[in-house]
């Protein structure tokens, strides 16, 4: 089966690359999707450059949203910090809900068109998941652990960092996974906006009536939300045979 799954990831991997290097080998198969002599391949830019700017934008934000949650999920775990969880958790639970169109809507008057109001529309949107996963993983550390860690004199700085955060960090990544994918579709509003990124493919394959260019979108945008998934899936077993050392 792990062999299985190897052989799989690998062959996704390759394809997507395949596609984002040499796109015009993969006309025959799209063309049935082309009508009236429309391009069976996105040719209005390079999918690559546009595959490249979508993810870095997805990881920019998941940067942002992942310091914040985990900063407020330690906060809040704290004895001086724990009347911050109400606010904490109104303030992450906005991003759930206003849709994100609604935050683009939102940002645009503020920062203007581009990379800035996706960001904002992402980061927020991402805070949710990796803040819950956060308070969860914190809260459930073993309490002999944490007892023995105080025991052999540690502060509680130090027993955060070396025994709690490490503990704690498998839980947390699925959060982060949780978020990136759920972000790497999500990102494809941005380019309403004018964001770069793999939504300028389906918004063309729309405008124009192509349905070549709305698949070609949706099957990259849904292949990298796979391979990121199961990236961050395996980082996560690596991380969890790690055990703190006090």
């Amino acid at each position: 089966m792990n062999l299985l799954r190897h052989a799989l990831r690998i062959a996704a991997l390759t394809l997507l690359l395949a596609f984002l290097l040499a796109p015009q080998k993969f006309a025959p198969l799209f063309a049935p999707f082309a009508h009236n002599g429309a391009p069976p391949i996105y040719d209005q830019g390079d999918l690559l450059a546009l595959a490249l700017a979508h993810l870095g934008t997805v990881c920019l934000a998941a940067l942002a949203s992942t310091l914040v949650a985990v900063s407020l999920g330690v906060l809040v775990t704290r004895p001086g910090g724990v009347q911050f969880l109400p606010l904490s958790r109104t303030l992450v639970n906005v991003g759930q809900t206003f849709p994100p169109v609604a935050v683009l809507a939102l940002a645009v008057p503020l920062v203007g068109f581009g990379l800035a109001p996706t960001l904002i529309a992402l980061f927020a949107y991402g805070l949710l998941p990796i803040f819950e996963n956060t308070l969860v993983a914190l809260r459930t550390c073993p309490p002999l652990v944490l007892e023995a860690a105080s025991a052999m004199g540690m502060s509680p700085w130090q027993r955060l960092k070396s025994v709690e955060l490490p503990l704690a960090l498998p839980l947390i990544l699925e959060g982060v996974r949780l978020s990136l994918v759920i972000n790497i579709g999500t990102a494809t509003i941005g380019s309403t906006v004018a964001a770069k990124g793999l939504g300028e493919v389906i918004i063309a394959g729309l405008l124009s009536g192509n349905d070549a260019f709305i698949l070609q979108g949706g099957l990259l945008t849904g292949l990298m939300a796979i391979l990121l998934y199961d990236a961050m899936r395996v980082m996560e077993q690596r991380v969890c045979r790690v055990r703190p050392e006090f």
